[in-house]
């Protein structure tokens, strides 16, 4: 059976990588991000292009 990766992601490069050494060891991916009230919208919209 897959195991899942949960990934709070950020659109940054350490959340990014996390993603993709999650990706390649097999696992299923499930990334999250979420508007907590931070200054920079733009954040968001980098977590979204991952």
């Amino acid at each position: 059976m897959q195991e899942t990766a949960i990934v709070l992601t950020s659109g940054g490069l350490d959340s990014t990588t996390c993603l993709a050494v999650a990706h390649a060891a097999g696992h299923r991916l499930v990334a999250l991000s979420f508007d907590y009230g931070q200054r920079h919208a733009v954040e968001l919209k980098a977590a979204a292009r991952v």
